[in-house]
């Protein structure tokens, strides 16, 4: 089941296209990244799918409601962090929560108070409760921001840029709190980023875009993969010796040996990496080779986007 699905998504401001023909499809409980850069279309995308602007064409569904057909349906179902969250500064932490919650629709006061706890606590923000949010710092007003988000427990979280601001410890946080929405409370999460590190550790999949449209759609190992081609396997040794090269170079599934004696490794491209690894080392050990690492090369998943990414320029 699909908690999110966009055909032909296109978004035009005058002569300029946004977003051109996008198609998207979301499980539930995943949490889905869209990475690009500045003016890709991400936050474009996020907006017409959370209802706060009309596609110029193409249709949407959220959480099962047609974002033509249902758009205040649509709102209901769904948290949103925009890139510029508006707080009302001049309340308190506890004032604004009230505010949204009760705007989303937990009349209870009780229920109110509970939920406000629950969320301000986890993000450390429940003993700044009745201070001013003009006196908060840019990473404690983004956090309120989320906590403001999930206030109503929306089935489906559309975060844009959510740790932005945020120092190592509140970024981790925010994670946290993401990964456990997703796992454990099956919460569908579009997160926009430029932060790949967020991506690469909680997305299971992602998507590319540039100029408004895909490029790629896959998850960060699928991207990986894509750009580097055959695995390569870093061997480092006590000392290298011509015994130990001529052993790793005549395994079946090596395709190239690099050596490197300033550091005594050996740079191992291999067919496959799971089966050759294990015979190489074997192989090595037998020619006398006393290994002190074994390390697979991968290419990062922002080395992945900067590569595809270079490919859409002109």
């Amino acid at each position: 089941m699909f908690s999110v699905e966009a055909e032909g998504l296109t978004r035009k401001f005058n002569t300029f296209t946004a977003v051109d023909h996008l198609n998207l499809q979301i499980s539930e409980g995943e949490v889905f990244g869209l990475l690009g850069p500045n003016g890709a279309g991400k936050t474009t995308t996020l907006r017409m799918l959370a209802c706060l602007i009309t596609p110029t064409e193409g249709t949407a569904t959220i959480a099962g409601y047609d974002i033509h057909k249902d758009p205040l349906k649509v709102r209901q179902s769904v948290g949103i962090l925009t890139e510029n969250p508006s707080l009302y500064e001049r309340l308190t932490a506890f004032e604004n929560m009230d505010f949204f919650a009760e705007a989303y629709g937990i009349s209870n006061k009780q229920e109110r108070h509970d939920r406000i706890k629950e969320v301000l606590e986890f993000l450390n923000l429940w003993n700044r409760r009745n201070d001013k949010v003009a006196t908060f710092s840019k990473g404690m007003k983004q956090k309120l921001a989320i906590t403001r988000a999930i206030v109503h427990k929306p089935a489906i979280l559309f975060l844009d840029e959510p740790t932005a601001g945020l120092d190592p410890e509140s970024a981790k946080e925010i994670r946290d709190l993401m990964e456990s929405l997703s796992q454990h409370e099956k919460r569908t999460i579009l997160l926009c980023t430029h932060h790949l590190e967020d991506a690469e550790k909680l997305c299971q999949r992602v998507m590319i875009m540039n100029k408004g449209k895909c490029i790629i759609v896959d998850s960060p190992d699928g991207l990986r993969e894509k750009i580097s081609g055959q695995p390569t396997i870093q061997i480092t040794l006590k000392t290298l010796t011509p015994n130990i090269v001529a052993a790793a170079k005549t395994q079946n599934q090596v395709v190239d040996v690099k050596v490197n004696q300033q550091d005594s490794s050996l740079m191992i491209k291999v067919e496959n990496a799971t089966s050759a690894t294990p015979e190489i080392v074997r192989a090595i050990v037998e020619a006398q080779g006393k290994i002190l690492s074994v390390n697979l090369q991968r290419p990062t998943l922002e080395e992945a986007y900067l590569k595809l990414i270079r490919k859409e320029k002109p």
